[in-house]
């Protein structure tokens, strides 16, 4: 079966994007199968398109190509490559910090700068087009990959893993009855604040669901929330409306509002500015 091909970007569906893309997929083959990630990543935010990736990718198949397009630097001198993790997935992508999740956390085997001379869509009068390399280069060439039209060593040539552009990733502070992180990241419908911290750490911490835990969150170095917080393993367990901390999807310490928004209501988001202190109630 040839391999599925898997979009997130930044695009929205407000305008023709996106179909151009999928247009130029099924134009190279009509076979191939596409399915969405997200195009609802916040504008020019690697970070966001870098964790997004780390995610959702190891839960497709082995072969998917994944494209991931957040491109603020598109036309310019970055590269445009597509990397092959360590787990038999490939990402189409800017190496601009997009792939610093996935490099960290699953591992990349091997990534390639795509040939523009050869991995780049002709003849339908996008030859001066220089900010549009989502159609132009990235879905095109995923879309080569994944009919078999290219191999991996077809996409270009290899450069060292070493020199992917990553950004930083700091790391929680663990020490008996407390926990200290950031918030990395958030999920933007429910209003749930994601941490760095993993769940095992936090409970080697000495944290047990069912704990009350004396949280304190900071932007900037000062305190916007401090309150005892119910730690448990899902949102029934606090009353509605409440504050709460809980293991996400990635089995790392969140934060919520049970059936409300816990950013919305206490003005709140992520960033390495904002961090959070747990500790013994």
């Amino acid at each position: 079966m040839k391999p599925i091909l898997v979009f997130q970007t930044d695009f929205t569906y407000k305008e023709g994007a996106v179909s151009s893309m999928y247009g130029v997929v099924k134009s190279v083959d009509r076979e191939l199968e596409i399915m969405d990630g997200t195009h609802e990543l916040p504008q020019y935010d690697t970070w966001s398109a870098s964790y997004r990736l780390y995610q959702s990718l190891p839960f497709w198949p082995e072969g998917t190509i994944y494209v991931s397009v957040v491109d603020p630097g598109v036309g310019t001198s970055r590269r445009a490559c597509v990397a092959k993790t360590k787990d038999g997935h490939y990402v189409v992508s800017p190496d601009n910090g997009s792939l610093t999740h996935i490099k960290r956390f699953i591992g990349i085997e091997a990534v390639r700068e795509i040939d523009e001379t050869v991995n780049r869509l002709r003849g339908k009068g996008t030859e001066e087009v220089a900010i549009f390399h989502g159609r132009d280069l990235f879905g095109y060439t995923a879309a080569r990959l994944a009919s078999g039209i290219i191999d991996f060593e077809g996409v270009g040539p290899e450069y060292p893993v070493e020199e992917i552009v990553e950004h930083p990733i700091l790391k929680p502070v663990i020490s008996e009855g407390k926990a200290e992180g950031i918030f990395e990241i958030n999920d933007p419908n429910f209003g749930n604040l994601w941490t760095n911290i993993p769940l095992k750490d936090f409970q080697n911490a000495g944290f047990s669901y069912g704990d009350m835990v004396h949280t304190v969150v900071r932007h900037e170095g000062t305190p916007v929330f401090e309150q005892d917080v119910l730690f448990h393993k899902s949102f029934g367990f606090a009353e509605k409306g409440a504050p709460m901390i809980y293991n996400n999807e990635l089995v790392k310490v969140a934060m919520a509002v049970s059936q409300g928004s816990f950013s919305d209501k206490y003005q709140l988001s992520y960033g390495p500015e904002w961090t959070v202190t747990f500790t013994k109630a």
